[in-house]
């Protein structure tokens, strides 16, 4: 045997693996763009997505109140906390995570809709082609974690991020990475509510569409 073909054969393996990913982005995208929830409920890991965005909204909650003394700090972080858990619950269904997928905006929420999200801006390949710029926007860490910016072509504020984990063979979506857009519109309905129950003096209320 020629041993010089070794490290190529290794290569080639270690590339070809790097593709599997998008071969499961590509069904995905494809089960999001025709409104698929059953496909979605069977490739989406609900738990630790569901932890995901409440660590983010919360953890957002708490960046934007830092301008507040330490007390009214805490109570503001406290209570949005609350809150940041139901409104992830919320986002954290098959149908919810096909409409937050799809455009990048979850118009289930009722929050002002940016133009420059919609068509264009959520998981869509349309073409077997458009694999390629997600290829190059996706970072693979370790053997069995990839995180793909979405959409591959638009950085900046409105630009989110899916991470994918190889579990028994078959790649799951396990987090959403929310874009600053959509993180900063959900953190201010947070706080707006928690100012209406705390001018209330009671509990906040759960958020609901439209709230």
């Amino acid at each position: 045997m020629r041993w010089w073909l070794i490290p190529i054969v290794l290569a080639l393996g270690w590339f070809a693996y790097t593709l599997t990913p998008l071969w499961a982005l590509y069904d995905l995208a494809r089960a999001v763009q025709a409104g698929d929830t059953a496909y979605v409920e069977n490739h989406v890991n609900f738990r630790t997505l569901r932890v995901s965005l409440t660590r983010q909204l919360a953890a957002a909650v708490k960046s934007g109140s830092s301008e507040f003394e330490q007390r009214e700090r805490q109570r503001i972080v406290d209570a949005a906390t609350a809150l940041a858990l139901p409104l992830a619950e919320a986002l954290v269904t098959p149908q919810t995570t096909v409409d937050l997928l799809d455009d990048g905006w979850p118009q289930s929420l009722d929050l002002p809709n940016p133009p420059a999200l919609l068509a264009t801006g959520g998981l869509r390949v349309d073409k077997l082609g458009r694999l390629g710029a997600f290829y190059t926007a996706s970072e693979l860490r370790g053997f069995r974690t990839v995180v793909i910016a979405v959409p591959p072509d638009r950085t900046g504020p409105d630009q989110f991020k899916i991470r994918m984990r190889l579990r028994n063979w078959s790649w799951r979506l396990i987090e959403v990475e929310l874009s600053e857009t959509l993180r900063a519109r959900i953190v201010a309905r947070i706080s707006r509510a928690t100012k209406r129950g705390g001018e209330q003096g009671t509990e906040a209320p759960a958020l609901r569409s439209g709230d």
